[in-house]
This record gives C-alpha cells, structure tokens and sequence, in this order.
C-alpha cells in the first residue's frame, strides 16, 4: 500500500483534521501554513508576520485542534480577534476544519449578542473560545476563572487589535490565564506595541514572516454592488438581464443557497443547474457537460464544487457571496478569462463585508471598482436590444415567405399589418414588459447602493469646545461621552468599542467628533435606550465609556 506522504499529511497532523481540509478543496499548505504548523505542534511560542489572504487561520487552527484533549471538556484555546465578524468567521473555520472530531466544540463570544448562551457554551465544555477583547472581559468580570483552563492562545490580527484600543483589555485578558500557556501571535504588522507585547507575554518566541505575494488576475474586469443580504436574489435578476453573457458561474457558500438560486433562475426562464458537494460525480459531469455545449448558461457552485472547473464559454462570473479569503476570490474569477481571453467578474458585498473588499483589494493589488443596479430605463434597452438581436436574422427573406400569408391574417382577423405584429411580439415575448411603466412595476425594491459609510468619523482637531454639532440625519441620535482626546481616545476607538460591543452595522454609526474634553457619537434612534444598556460596560482604553444622550438645548 502506497502511504500519502505530501501535502497536509506531510504536515504530522491528526488524519481526521487533514481529510476535513482536503474536503474543503485545499490539497497543498501555503507558506504560513507549511511553517508555522510544525513551530505550534511542537508547543513553541511564535510571532508571524502575515498579511490576511496568506492562510494563516488554518496555520494556527490546524495544529491546535490537533494538540486539543476531547475528552476534556472545558476550554483549552482561546483566540482573541479585533472584530465579531473577524471572530465569526475564524470560529467558522475551526468548525469546518474540526468536522471529523464530533467532540470538539467552538463558541463564538462576541457583543451584540446575549452574554448569557455564550458562558453556558463555555461552562458545558466548549474546548475552542473564539473572542472578541471588549466581551471576554465582560465575561471574566463575571466569571474571573473562564479562562483557568486555557493553555493555547492566539492573537490574531493584533496590529487592529491595538489601533481598535484593547491594550488594557488586552492585559486584562493575559493576567486571567495560565503562566505556562502557548502564546501565538500574528500581526500583519509588528510596531513596538506590538514588539513590548510580545517581550512581556511570549517565552523565547519562534519567528515566522511571510511576504505577501500581489495575485494579479488583470485580464479579467472586476467590479462590485453594494446589496442588503436580502436583496441578492434581486440584484442577481437584474443585473442578468444587462449583462451580455454566454455562459455564467454564480458562487455561493452553501449546498442550500445553491439549489435555491438555481431554482429561482429556473422560475425566471434561465438555464440554470446546481453544482454542490452532493452531487454525485456522474451528475457534476453532466452538468458541466451541458454547460460546455450550451444546453446550461448558469451554474450556480459552491467553492469545492467549482475547484478545476475549466469551461471556455464562462465569460461572466457572480461572487454572490462573500468568498471567505483573498485566495478564494482570485480562484473563483479565475473560471472566467482563461487562456488570455477576456472576463468580468462582479462581487456582492454587503455592508458588514465592506472590510473583506478592502482586504480582497490590498491583496491583489487591484481596486475593486463599484457599480450600480440597473435602472428601468438600462433594463428596457437592454431588453430590446436581445429582441432586436434574435429578429433581425429573420427579416431578410421574412416578407417573401411569409408576405402572402400576413395579407391574409390581417384580413381574416380584420386588422392592420401593425396590430398584427404588435400581437405576434406580446406572443414571442411571452408578455414580458417592454415599456418603462410596465417594468417599473415589475422591478424588485432594491436599492441602488446599500448605505455608504460615512466619512465624518474623524476626531475633531484644535480646540473646537464650543462649536455647534453638525445637524442630525433623520433617524439618528446623538450621544456623548465623557472621554475625548486629552484621554487619548480618537474616533476609531470609539468607533471599535460600539462595533464590538453593540452588535452594530458599521453603516449604522454616524459622525464621530472628538473633542478634547468629551467626543459625541451619532447612534440609531431606535431601540437606543437597549444599544446604551448594553454598552453599559464597555472600556475603551481602559476607561468606561459611559455614553448618555446628548441633549443640545
């Protein structure tokens, strides 16, 4: 028997944890993975250098499932991320890499969520703790021994850990664990806070730095629509029906979402088919079949079910949900623009995923540029435009062959050669609306553009005591705090503190002003008194934030 001796099994890890990866559709370990998960197999304390994108959730997360006791429930690693999506979507990765150990448990301890289902996760034997600083400092105020039993921790992305102001949090969060923890940290950056932390926490520390490599995918014209994650079945029909395609791949992260959308493509008249992990390997090959020879125009896929997938006529692509990671991205686009032909790939992003766009763009090296829905008018053309494109072979020889029996519908029916073809077309068009009232009736109530963010979070500068605050938008309150710049407080503070511990939308703060005795924060008038109520507690560096409504007569 020949014994698999490359890739992650070359790695020393459980084979549970590597078959739940290769199931994922990676096959090869990237740098940061090929050298950090032997440093933390082995108990070693380690810093890497590495930006988001290189892979470095699983380098971390791989090899402490596999130093995680099952049989022991109580919580052994605890990671720390600067942001609830940043911590959800690393608990996410634990759960799928952990998929094949039916004992290990993740919890997710995040604001904006009740305080309570979290510490019972914990005290029922949750192994894996994914946190955010400001919330598990709730919890220890509560419970000064959550952490007694943790041996295994990471910081991850502790440069916005720090520029988030958790230092204090931070310090809080070491002093509550074990002396004889592992301690691993990776920052895309290492500033000297960076540099201090690691001096007073980590014990003769392994270093890992990994240069980012700038994936350029330049053939292909990329382009991205802010959405409501409601309103993506919308977005998707309306941009498909401008968009000149031949053939298309939609990508989605679930087996469900996939026979979802395909279905409701289906309904629209498209040809439309799913592509998941459950689709037996003779069907996979039928409906990339059909897709190659145009029986199908649509696939919609999901991530492993798309890897290899080489179809010359996909011109188009639809990331319709947020890939989880840079290097998904650039493999989704890929399935267009192959061989130096030419692609166009549009990504839906929701507001709270404004951040991975960022991170997308950095990593590529290419502005993502955005775009909007198309309006009735843009729908209306482009509607004409296809029923022009399928008429206009056809009128050549049309009123030779034809000529003599129009004469006698139009006499039959006792109507004129207009009347006639206007009837032929509401027939060959199936009824669909061809003028700007029909379709504005028929249109979804999508937004052009899902709300911007707001570039007045920078702090106040001078002093600025006694200006008047600029007027409120409809909808906001305005409140304040007793923290302002002589406290060292700036707006991205603030604004990382609510984010964290208020659960909100970042579209949903409005101005920030700093000044230097108090800072004012504009909050969402409803259901402000439960948003106060839970910031209640918060710290930001290391001082109450104490926000109140701000009264200005």
């Amino acid at each position: 028997m020949t014994q698999e001796t490359g890739g992650f099994a070359a790695l020393d890890l459980n084979p549970n944890i590597v078959a739940a990866v290769i199931a994922t559709g990676y096959e090869e370990p990237s740098a940061i993975q090929q050298q950090s998960i032997p440093i933390i197999l082995a108990g070693h304390d380690m810093i890497g250098q590495a930006q988001t994108g290189t892979g470095k959730t699983a380098a971390f997360a791989l090899p402490i499932l596999n130093r995680i006791d099952p049989a022991k429930r109580e919580p052994q690693a605890l990671i720390l991320a600067p942001t609830r999506e940043l911590a959800l979507q690393v608990a996410t990765a634990f759960e799928t890499y952990a998929k094949q150990m039916p004992s290990v448990n993740v919890v997710a301890v995040y604001g904006g969520a009740p305080m309570g289902p979290q510490l019972k996760a914990i005290r029922n034997g949750a192994q894996i703790v994914v946190a955010t600083p400001g919330r598990l400092c709730d919890h220890l105020r509560r419970d000064e021994k959550v952490l007694a039993t943790v041996n295994h921790l990471v910081l991850d992305e502790a440069d916005e850990m720090l520029k988030l102001g958790f230092m204090d949090d931070l310090e809080v969060i070491f002093n509550a664990m074990p002396e004889s923890r592992q301690t691993v940290l990776f920052s895309a950056t290492l500033p000297q806070s960076i540099r201090a932390i690691a001096e007073r926490h980590l014990k003769d520390p392994k270093h890992v730095k990994i240069q980012s490599k700038t994936q350029t995918v330049t053939a292909i014209e990329q382009a991205h629509l802010l959405v409501h994650a409601d309103q993506k079945t919308s977005a998707v029909l309306s941009l498909l029906e401008v968009e000149d395609f031949d053939a298309l791949i939609m990508f989605v992260r679930t087996k469900q979402a996939t026979l979802d959308l395909a279905s409701a493509l289906e309904a629209k008249g498209y040809k439309a088919a799913a592509l998941n992990g459950d689709i037996a390997q003779n069907q996979r090959e039928r409906v990339i079949d059909s897709l190659k020879d145009g029986r199908l125009d649509i696939v919609v896929a999901t991530d492993v079910a798309a890897r290899g997938l080489d179809v010359p006529r996909i011109t188009h692509v639809f990331n319709v949900d947020m890939p989880y990671d840079p290097e998904s991205y650039v493999h989704r686009i890929g399935r267009t623009g192959r061989a130096g032909r030419e692609g166009r790939a549009l990504l839906l992003v929701t507001p709270r995923e404004r951040r991975m766009l960022q991170v997308i763009e950095r990593v590529t090296g290419q502005r993502v540029a955005e775009v909007r829905l198309p309006d009735s008018q843009a729908v209306l053309d482009a509607r004409i435009k296809k029923l022009t494109n399928s008429l206009a072979p056809l009128v050549a020889d049309a009123e030779a062959s034809h000529g003599e029996l129009l004469d006698r519908l139009t006499a039959d029916i006792g109507c004129s050669p207009r009347a006639l073809a206007a009837a032929l077309l509401r027939k060959a068009t199936n009824g669909q609306a061809l003028n700007l009232a029909a379709i504005e009736k028929e249109r979804p109530l999508v937004p052009n553009s899902a709300p911007r963010e707001r570039s007045g979070d920078r702090p106040d500068r001078g002093d600025r005591e006694r200006r008047a605050p600029v007027p409120l938008a409809e909808g906001r309150a305005r409140c304040r705090t007793a923290l302002g710049a002589r406290d060292g407080i700036a707006a991205k503070n603030l604004l990382g503190a609510i984010l964290n511990e208020g659960g909100l939308a970042r579209e949903a703060i409005g101005r920030i002003q700093v000044r230097d005795s108090f800072s004012l924060v504009e909050l969402p008038e409803e259901g402000l008194e439960r948003l106060l109520a839970k910031l209640k507690d918060t710290r930001v560096a290391g001082k109450q934030l104490k926000l109140r409504r701000y009264r200005e007569d």
